[in-house]
This record gives structure tokens, C-alpha cells and sequence, in this order.
């Protein structure tokens, strides 16, 4: 059933159990997402009613409070990490959608905690998130590239953001912008069909290419009180950043089981020559296991705002794209050459972990932030 055929008392119905919801997701994977991957990577299909019936299981909800979710990060993680088995770029969708609900339950405004949460968890409304520049401007790797100027009853943006996902005409995002004349910046939910804003197509991926991924272009958009997520900005950034980056571990942690499990499928035939590789599937499968448990834990406190554990969730997240490079890697190995072929999952994955070691924050990024808050938690 499309969500848009949903009747509105069932938007706001329980929760699934972890147990439904995770044979929900892996029904949907298995089947819909499976026939339709091959599209999304090569020819850049955008799969909106995909991720609209993960929306409606639950998938891109449960880390939420209630009555939207159970407040269950992990479970988040564990459902994400379902579909990016298939198909990393859903995976990375789901996470687009689920920190984006983060920030409209989180904004505390009464304009985007109602309906457009509702909405949103639903898969009624739709969108991602624009802060990989403000995260690169927080760890001083680059500058804010949005400007916000105070006006009657809001604010006025103008700039340009390279590379933001899971956005069509009809979806939106949440966006910082630096407010220049106080100093301080402003947390805003972006609206793609606004007055001001402009889609920009960017140039061909090697992989991820049906994510939905456009440049945006702003000029003189206006930000009205509904749509402030926080003013100041940073206060909130602290309280999330922990949970943002570490929901970005079931995108890399499906895409490992999945280079796993393709390693397992030719043992049969290849095991005989196999073995004399590194990186072993069950080498890997006991790391991947050990991984999966320290995030487990960590997800128990995921609004915990202290410098040593954001250390370690940006350590965890730095282990998962490693591994993920290593996994893939080796699953191509293991294959052999029908792993090289362009129609091959192992190939694909080989592509989707290269996104998982660059996207925000990067591999270089998170050893940056590592070594500057382990200095400023070593004593004088």
C-alpha cells in the first residue's frame, strides 16, 4: 500500500515491535529493493516509493521518541543496515531521513514537531540533511557557505551547498546557515519548492547515483519562525552530533555483511584457493561482530554530550568505513573475476564503500576530530 492511501489515524498508530519491524524492512530489501538496485546505481533512479514503505514500517522512525518511535537507536542502525545489505544507496537514504526527523522532533517547535513530523515519519513528507558543510565548519576544515542576514520577521539566506541527498522538488532539509552580524548560526528546515531556492544537478557519480543528490542555490530565501530548528545553532549541534554520526554505522555495517555473505557464496566452489587470502569472511564477520556490539552499547546513550564519548562514536564510525573498504575489497578478491564484472553486487559495493570512507564526516575528517578532542582531554 502506498503511505499516501494511509488514513490519518494510522500514522500515529504504535510503533512496531523490533522483531515486525526488521522482517518489514527485510521483506522490502529482499524484494522491491532488490529487483531495482541494478536502476538506482547505474541509471540514477531515485526509489521514493521504496524508501515511502520503509517509512511506513517504521525503518526511518525508531530512534525517534514517542509517539513517533521507541527511541530505539539501535534498532534504527539494525534496520538501516537491512537495506544497505542490498543496496548502500537506500541504506544512506534511510539515514538522510532518519537524522532529518532527528532534527524536526529535536527543533522543540511546536510548527515542526506537529504535522511535518507526522508527515515525515509517515514518508508523507520527505527529506535529508545539509550539514555536511556546517559539520566541516565546526572541525575547521572549511568555512560556512551560507549566510543568513536578520530581517523583519525572520531571516534572509543566500549561498551555495554542493552535494546534498535524498532531495526532489517536493522534499526539504535541515540547513545552517552563519548569521554574520552576531556571530552565531541558525539551524533552519530548507524547503526545496521555496521562493529562492534553486535544485542544481550534479555532475555523474561512481556510485550512489539514484540518492536524490543535488547542488543547492539560495538567494534571498527566507526563513520564517516555523521553519528555525535553533537559533543559535551550535547548542543543538552539540546535543545531536553524537547521534548523527552514529547512525551513519548502519549504512557501513549493512554493506560489510553484505561483501560477507558473497564471500560465503562461492566458499563452495573457490574455498580451495580462497583460503590463502587475507581477510577471511569469518575474520571479518567476528570484527564486524564486535563492532555491532560496541555501537549497541553506545546507542544506549546516544544524546550523551560528553568530548571522550563522541570520541568514541567518531572512532566506531572510522572503523566501520575501514572495514568497509577491507570487506569489499576482499569479497572482489574472493569473487574473482565474476566480481568484476559491472553488473556484479560485489563491484557495486566495492564503489558504495568509497562513498562511506568520504562522505561527512570522512575518514580524514573523523582522525582529525580524534586527535584535536583526545589533545583537549589530555590534562596540561
Amino acid at each position: 500500500m502506498n503511505p499516501a492511501d494511509l488514513p490519518r489515524e494510522c500514522v500515529l498508530a504504535t510503533p512496531p515491535t523490533a522483531d515486525a519491524l526488521l522482517a518489514a524492512v527485510r521483506t522490502i530489501a529482499q524484494g522491491p529493493l532488490r529487483q531495482q538496485v541494478e536502476a538506482i546505481d547505474r541509471q540514477g533512479h531515485y526509489p521514493k516509493a521504496i524508501l515511502q514503505e520503509l517509512a511506513a514500517a517504521g525503518a526511518m522512525s525508531a530512534h525517534l521518541d514517542a509517539p513517533h518511535g521507541s527511541g530505539d537507536f539501535f534498532l534504527a542502525i539494525q534496520a538501516m543496515a537491512e537495506a544497505a545489505k542490498v543496496c548502500g544507496a537506500t541504506g544512506f537514504m534511510m539515514w538522510c531521513q532518519a537524522v532529518c526527523g532527528l532534527y524536526l522532533q529535536q527543533s522543540g517547535n511546536p510548527a515542526l514537531t506537529g504535522d511535518v513530523l507526522t508527515r515525515h515519519v509517515a514518508g508523507l513528507g520527505m527529506g535529508g540533511t545539509a550539514l555536511s558543510n556546517p559539520m566541516k565548519s565546526y572541525a575547521e576544515i572549511e568555512s560556512l557557505l551560507l549566510k543568513a542576514t536578520k530581517v523583519e520577521g525572520g531571516y534572509r539566506v543566500s549561498g551555495t551547498l554542493p552535494w546534498i541527498s535524498n532531495l526532489q522538488t517536493d522534499h526539504y532539509c535541515g540547513a545552517i546557515a552563519a548569521i554574520p552580524e552576531s556571530g552565531t548560526e541558525l539551524m533552519f528546515l530548507l524547503r526545496c519548492d521555496a521562493p529562492g531556492m534553486e535544485l542544481v544537478e550534479c555532475p555523474t557519480f561512481s556510485a550512489m547515483e539514484g540518492t536524490g543528490t543535488y547542488a543547492l542555490r539560495l538567494k534571498d530565501y527566507f526563513v520564517g519562525p516555523d521553519d528555525i530548528m535553533a537559533d543559535p545553532a551550535k547548542p543543538k549541534i552539540a546535543h545531536i552530533r553524537a547521534a548523527f554520526v552514529m547512525l551513519q554505522c548502519g549504512i557501513a555495517v549493512g554493506i560489510i555483511q553484505g561483501a560477507i555473505e558473497s564471500m560465503w557464496a562461492v566458499e563452495p566452489q573457490l574455498g580451495h584457493v580462497n583460503q590463502y587470502l587475507e581477510d577471511r569472511p569469518d575474520t571479518l564477520q567476528a570484527e564486524l561482530n564486535a563492532l555491532v556490539a560496541r555501537v549497541q552499547t553506545m546507542a544506549k546513550t546516544p544524546f550523551d554530550t560528553s568530548t571522550e564519548f563522541f570520541i568514541d562514536v567518531l572512532d566506531a564510525r572510522a572503523h566501520g568505513a575501514e572495514l568497509c573498504l577491507r570487506a569489499t575489497q576482499s569479497a572482489l578478491m574472493h569473487q574473482g573475476a565474476r566480481g568484476y564484472l559491472m553488473s556484479s553486487d560485489v563491484q557495486r559495493r566495492v564503489r558504495e564503500a568509497h562513498f562511506v570512507a568520504i562522505v561527512t564526516p570522512a575518514i580524514k575528517h573523523l582522525r582529525k576530530e580524534i586527535a584535536r578532542l583526545s589533545a583537549e582531554e589530555m590534562p596540561a
